[in-house]
């Protein structure tokens, strides 16, 4: 396995339901992007937080699939994110995660936003979004879903827990709270992607995306607003000598999910 992983998260601004802008504006992100193992984008990218998910959705070999497994295999790096994916008729707010050689696994968000009527639009998912990439075992999951630490409960010892969101101003303090509780509860590197910038209901996102390590210290730098990549190095062997001095995680209660 690899030892160390360089991770990279994209705090950027997102046009409202425009893809193909969105993805031209990243484009100029991910150029600027040497030496990552992982490229990190927010929830929905290619279109903001819509609720009108019939003008944005892609099929499942749609244009920011092939634009991803393009970008991965430049980079030579893992590249997730969350885009409106249609199936069969409904419609997912899906995490992508595509590597270098092309494969492609994804993440269903669970838990859907009833504040804003996800639930009504999206149908919620059920798949325990475990992957592994390099050696690492990596959970994944969307912006809501932070709020629920059953469902992200470290029972299947991942080592690199990852949410991707929308999350606004007002409930910032909820996130960077969450964020660090989520490290430190499951004993495991947690990396959070929030936008920045407003949307055209005038929600405005300031970001805070932030990585942690499994004793809930920020390790990516102070939190802050605006554009900009939030960056860190993981380190496995870390992470396994803080469980192995710091056993916590052998009395972690078991909870059935399904």
């Amino acid at each position: 396995m690899q030892i160390k992983l360089q991770i990279t998260a994209l705090q950027i601004p997102l046009f409202w339901e425009a893809p193909a802008l969105n993805r031209k504006i990243i484009d100029k992100n991910l150029t600027k992007l040497h030496g990552t193992d992982i490229a990190l984008l927010p929830e929905m990218f290619t279109s903001g937080f819509t609720m009108n998910p019939s003008t944005v959705a892609e099929s499942v070999d749609g244009p920011t699939i092939k634009w991803m497994k393009s970008w991965a295999y430049i980079l030579d790096a893992a590249v997730g994110g969350s885009i409106v994916i249609e199936k069969d008729g409904t419609y997912l707010n899906r995490f992508l995660w595509v590597t270098p050689s092309g494969k492609c696994s994804f993440y269903d968000k669970h838990h859907t936003f009833k504040l804003a009527g996800e639930y009504k639009v999206y149908q919620r998912g059920n798949d325990d979004g475990i992957i592994i990439f390099k050696g690492w075992k990596i959970c994944l999951r969307i912006c809501y879903d932070l709020r629920f630490p059953v469902w992200s409960r470290n029972t299947q010892d991942y080592d690199l827990l990852i949410y991707v969101a929308n999350w606004p101003k007002p409930r910032i303090s909820a996130w960077d709270t969450l964020l660090k509780a989520r490290a430190i509860e499951n004993m495991s590197y947690v990396v959070g992607v929030n936008r920045c910038g407003e949307d055209s209901k005038g929600n405005d996102y300031p970001g805070n995306s932030a990585i942690y390590d499994a004793l809930g210290d920020c390790i990516s730098g102070d939190l802050s607003s605006g554009i900009k990549n939030i960056s860190a190095s993981i380190n496995y062997q870390e992470l396994k000598a803080h469980r192995k001095k710091l056993s916590f995680l052998e009395d972690r209660d078991n909870f059935d999910l399904y």
